[in-house]
């Protein structure tokens, strides 16, 4: 789950980021979490000889990514626009304070 933001941003920035971000993007990692959980789920139904075991940590999962996408990460990103910085010094700028 942890490649899937290092492999998209080979794809470009802005196909990247369109992706991963609003409902598509929950949804799509949702997903690939839920399918990368499938053999846990198979262990658990096979330590407790039924399928309600795996449901509950599907439900556990499901609301765990729930909190994540809905209150931890609004409230990581507050939404406010970045501030505006000047124009960065040029080289030539920055070797002559270094001089001085």
């Amino acid at each position: 789950m942890g490649l899937v933001p290092h492999v998209l941003h080979h794809v470009g920035i802005l196909a990247g980021a369109a992706l991963l971000t609003g409902l598509g993007g929950n949804a799509a990692l949702y997903v690939v979490g839920l399918v990368l959980s499938v053999p846990m789920f198979r262990r658990i139904h096979r330590k407790f000889r039924t399928w309600l075991a795996p449901a509950i940590a599907a439900g556990l999962f499901t609301a765990m990514f729930l909190v994540s996408a809905l209150v931890v990460g609004p409230a990581i990103s507050d939404g406010s626009p970045t501030q505006q910085r000047g124009p960065a010094p040029s080289p030539t700028e920055q070797h002559t304070e270094h001089h001085s």
